[in-house]
C-alpha cells in the first residue's frame, strides 16, 4: 500500500516538473530576411523597386566608363605623326575607327584645322562637354536614390507608428502587445531598410562619379596634347 502511494507520488511528481518546464520554456520563433522584409509592408516595395533602379544604372554606367577610359597607347602619338606629315586624312581615319571620347574630339579639332586656334580649341571643349554629360547620364538618379532611401524608410517610420498607436486607441482597455506589433514592425523595418538603400546607393554613387572625374581628366590631358602639337612650328 505504501509502496504504491510513493509510486503515484513519484508519476505525479514527473508529470509536474514536466509542466512547469513547459510553462518556463518558451518557444522560440525563427524569422529569415524575406519574413522581415514583408513586415515593412508596401514601402519594402518601393525601396526594393528604387534599389533595382540604381543597381540596374549603375551596372550599366560601370560598362560604358570602362569602355571610354580605355585609351590606346599610340593613339596620341599616331594622331602626331600623321599631323607632322600634314596627312590630315589618314589622321582622321585614325580618330574616326577611334569609338571613344577622345577618338571624337580629336576628330572635331582636325576638322577645324585651318581655321584660328581659338575656334579649334573651343569646338574642341564642346566636344569634350558633349562626352562628360553623356557619361554622367543616369548617375545624378543614383545619387538621388541614395539620398530618398532613408527618407522613404522614415516614411515607413511613421506610418508604422501612426498604425501602431491607431491599433492601440481601437483595443480600448484591452491593449495587447500582439496588438502593437505590426506596427511597429514596419517602423523598425523600414528604417532599417530605408538606411540599408541609402548606403548602398551612396557608394555606388560614389564610385561612378570617382570614374566621371578620372575620364574627365583625361580628356583634359589629351585636348591640351593636341592644342600644343597645333602650336608646333611645322
Amino acid at each position: 500500500m505504501l509502496a504504491n502511494i510513493l509510486l503515484q507520488i513519484q508519476e505525479g511528481a514527473g508529470v509536474a516538473v514536466e509542466t512547469a518546464q513547459a510553462i518556463v520554456e518558451p518557444t522560440v520563433k525563427s524569422m529569415n530576411i524575406m519574413e522581415l522584409a514583408l513586415k515593412g509592408g508596401w514601402i519594402m516595395i518601393v525601396l526594393a523597386i528604387i534599389s533595382i533602379v540604381a543597381v540596374y544604372i549603375f551596372v550599366e554606367r560601370y560598362i560604358a566608363l570602362n569602355k571610354a577610359a580605355k585609351e590606346d597607347k599610340n593613339f596620341i602619338n599616331n594622331i602626331k605623326t600623321y599631323i607632322h606629315k600634314g596627312d590630315l586624312e589618314g589622321a582622321r581615319s585614325l580618330t574616326k575607327n577611334n569609338d571613344s571620347p577622345i577618338g571624337r574630339m580629336l576628330d572635331k579639332g582636325l576638322i577645324r584645322i585651318g581655321r584660328p586656334l581659338n575656334d579649334i580649341n573651343q569646338a574642341v571643349e564642346n566636344v569634350g562637354k558633349l562626352e562628360v554629360a553623356r557619361l554622367e547620364n543616369g548617375v545624378s538618379l543614383v545619387g538621388t536614390i541614395a539620398g530618398l532611401g532613408p527618407s522613404i524608410g522614415f516614411l515607413g517610420t511613421v506610418t508604422g507608428m501612426v498604425i501602431a498607436f491607431f491599433d492601440m486607441a481601437n483595443a480600448g482597455n484591452n491593449i495587447d502587445i500582439q496588438i502593437l506589433s505590426s506596427g511597429i514592425y514596419q517602423a523598425m523595418v523600414t528604417t532599417v531598410g530605408g538606411l540599408i538603400v541609402g548606403i548602398i546607393c551612396n557608394f555606388l554613387y560614389s564610385i561612378l562619379v570617382s570614374k566621371i572625374n578620372k575620364i574627365v581628366f583625361l580628356l583634359e590631358a589629351r585636348t591640351m596634347e593636341f592644342m600644343d602639337l597645333l602650336h608646333e612650328p611645322a
